[in-house]
């Protein structure tokens, strides 16, 4: 079977990574970003080509990858600017930004009356994981369409999990990103409340990783980015926030207790209001210490 030809749009922090990825793994790529800087920093790369429109990645592509923050900006790039006239039939639209679930599933489903399949495919993992091919994917969609583009997806990714039907990646996404969130907002108190006490942050943080404390921001952010006064793990506190609220809003939509997820929410909410704009959510640790 040929090697898909891959259309990439959204060469962002994740994105180029993403793409450097697939072209190792052989696949031919057409990125297109409305940011040159970010295209002109992969020019020369073997198998990559620059295109002039998204309307002409769309055009010459097997697999049209997005890679875009919202369904805002998913929605209107297909809809609005009409980026699904551009499709043919048994093309695959992969969405790998984190959209909401209700309306990827309404997608899948209109792209699907024009014979278009759609695979949505977020990932978590950060920067880091994007650039050495180790990304968690959760995967939504028809099997056969997700078959199709599995290969492009292990070139960026060693963890793949198909969850389920259209949307249902995007939902394990946001919920992932809670739970994420919460474990962080909880270990940024429980380090302030330490410290407040005289407690050396940095034993308190080697006992929660010892011990059953222990997440993913303890592990891998308390150190090198909120300790360390860095800030700067690469994924920022508007990002987060925004995630946090895709998932309260699926919670709310599904009828389930949700109300944990509402005061996350707001405690996300209020730290990107009171730091500097562009923060990284590792900050969130500087807004509950209030320096």
């Amino acid at each position: 079977m040929a090697a898909l030809r891959i259309g990439f749009i959204g060469l962002g922090q994740m994105g180029v990574p993403m793409v450097r990825n697939l072209l190792r793994a052989g696949f031919s790529v057409t990125g297109y970003d409305l940011n040159a800087a970010a295209v002109s920093s992969l020019a020369g790369q073997p198998g990559f080509s620059a295109a002039e429109s998204a309307a002409n990645v769309a055009a010459g592509c097997d697999a049209l990858i997005l890679m875009l923050p919202d369904s805002t900006i998913v929605d209107g790039l297909l809809w609005t600017q009409k980026l699904s006239d551009s499709l043919k039939p048994g093309q695959i639209l992969i969405d790998m930004g984190s959209s909401d679930p209700v309306c990827s599933r309404e997608n899948a489903a209109r792209l699907s009356a024009l014979g278009i399949g759609f695979v949505d495919a977020p990932v978590s993992g950060g920067v880091r994981r994007a650039v050495d091919a180790s990304l968690a994917i959760m995967i939504g969609g028809e099997a056969d369409s997700v078959s199709r583009v599995r290969p492009a997806l292990e070139a960026m990714g060693k963890t793949l999990v198909h969850v389920g039907t259209a949307g249902a990646g995007h939902a394990v996404k946001a919920l992932n990103n809670y739970v994420s969130a919460s474990g962080l907002l909880a270990a940024c108190e429980a380090l302030a409340a330490a410290e407040s006490f005289g407690i050396d942050p940095h034993l308190v943080n080697q006992v929660f990783n010892a011990s059953s404390g222990k997440n993913n921001t303890t592990e891998h952010k308390v150190e090198s980015f909120m300790l360390s006064g860095a800030f700067n793990s690469g994924f920022s506190i508007a990002l987060m926030r925004k995630d946090v609220k895709t998932a309260q809003d699926f919670i709310t939509r599904m009828g389930t207790p949700g109300r944990f997820a509402d005061a996350c929410f707001t405690n996300w909410e209020q730290a990107e209001q009171s730091l500097e704009r562009g923060a990284d959510h590792t900050a969130m640790y500087k807004h509950i210490k209030g320096t």
